[in-house]
């Protein structure tokens, strides 16, 4: 039984670790971009978009090696950076990708 719940927990653990570095990740793409990529893209301004992935920085901080409520909501924040906003922002800076 113990060997289940120490298998469980790294996995956990693992998953945390993905979601915190693909966080990490957005936030410093997010820093890096021009402040008007955003609203060319009619997405909400870089401060805002600044805030919320910080916000789910410490999110995941607070749910440290687990995933609870505060951690699935800081997953969602960053999966709709990553998969909505990124691809439209690096688009509006670089042109189109053939």
């Amino acid at each position: 039984m113990e060997i289940a719940q120490g298998v469980t927990g790294l996995i956990v653990l693992v998953l945390w670790l993905l979601a915190f570095g693909a966080t990490m990740f957005a936030l410093i793409h997010a820093l890096r971009q021009r402040p008007d990529a955003f609203t060319a893209v009619d997405k909400l301004t870089k401060p805002i978009w600044l805030a919320i992935l910080g916000v789910a920085v410490l999110l995941l901080l607070l749910s440290f090696a687990g995933l609870g409520l505060f951690a699935f909501i800081a997953i969602i924040a960053t999966g709709i950076y990553l998969a909505d906003v990124r691809p439209k922002v690096d688009e509006v800076q670089r042109g189109p990708r053939w």
